[in-house]
């Protein structure tokens, strides 16, 4: 394997230094997108999220409630929870 450049090694080291961040920015689009979704998109929206809220360590009880309730407005709530605490 070659080795990476500094530059490589710093976007890499960024990335996964402020990767809750990008998850919570990537939650909040989600949030905006399933409150217009229908149908099989809405679907495909829903699994996004349960793999974002994993990324974000949150309990599997949780994250099945919320997307099992089809609510985007429960999810806004779990993201507004999240921008609070940090």
């Amino acid at each position: 394997m070659a080795k990476r450049s500094a530059y490589q090694q710093r976007v890499i080291r960024d990335y996964y230094r402020n990767q809750n961040a990008i998850l919570m920015q990537r939650l909040g689009d989600l949030v905006t997108d399933l409150f217009l979704a229908e149908g099989k998109s809405r679907v495909r929206l829903w699994k996004r999220v349960a793999t974002t809220l994993e990324s974000l360590k949150v309990p599997k009880d949780r994250v099945q409630h919320i997307v099992q309730s089809d609510n985007p407005t429960l999810l806004a709530n779990l993201l507004k929870e999240f921008l609070e605490k940090s």
